[in-house]
């Protein structure tokens, strides 16, 4: 697939078919995210790959599903085959710009640990869609539990659950109303100006 038509096709999709996905994809879709960059290559990323229902159901759980599907949307996190969650580990970033080739201050005005995170998310997303899959993300707020049930550290912190699989119809957000900004406010040229 062309990237530009993945990029087209990609949107949080947030129901299933109830078919599996190869292990194969699922490597593919991993090591894409893996392949994201990180700050002098701290390689804080990790990702947690659940295919297991019964644990797939206990994040649904910890998210309150029913609270969701009492909203009129379909179950989602149960629904979906395959969750990888997202993770991040600041002291990877703290440690590695302490070596001797960076020496440098880990005192940053960005915490670069969420930049990177936000870089595997986008790749795991583009991925899956590359596979012929669809995906959504919830973040980890929504999860309370979310890092003991699967055994996180304390060190890493989850972003949050990207759901994968086959898409089934679903009820688009009602926040897609609001439309796209005007490229006008969203694109600036040389300087920070509307007016061209």
């Amino acid at each position: 697939m062309e990237f530009s038509e993945a990029i087209r096709r990609r949107r949080m999709v947030r129901n299933y078919r109830p078919l599996a996905v190869s292990p194969e994809a699922v490597e593919r879709i991993v090591t894409a995210g893996l392949s994201a960059p990180s700050a002098g290559h701290s390689q804080g990323q990790s990702l947690v790959v659940v295919t297991d229902a019964g644990t797939r159901a206990q994040i649904a759980r910890l998210a309150d599903e029913p609270r969701y599907s009492d909203r009129g949307f379909d179950p989602w996190l149960s629904g979906a085959p395959v969750h990888i969650v997202v993770c991040v580990s600041a002291d990877a970033y703290h440690r590695r710009y302490q070596e001797p080739d960076k020496g440098a201050s880990d005192a940053w005005p960005v915490p670069y640990w969420w930049v990177d995170g936000g870089a595997a998310l986008m790749a795991v997303l583009l991925a899956a869609v590359d596979e012929g899959l669809a995906a959504g993300f919830l973040g980890a707020h929504s999860v309370p539990g979310l890092s003991r049930l699967l055994g996180i550290p304390d060190d890493t912190a989850p972003l949050g659950v990207v759901t994968v699989g086959y898409p089934a119809a679903d009820r688009r957000s009602g926040s897609l109303a609001r439309g796209k900004r005007p490229r006008s406010e969203t694109v600036h040229y040389q300087r920070w100006s509307n007016r061209g």
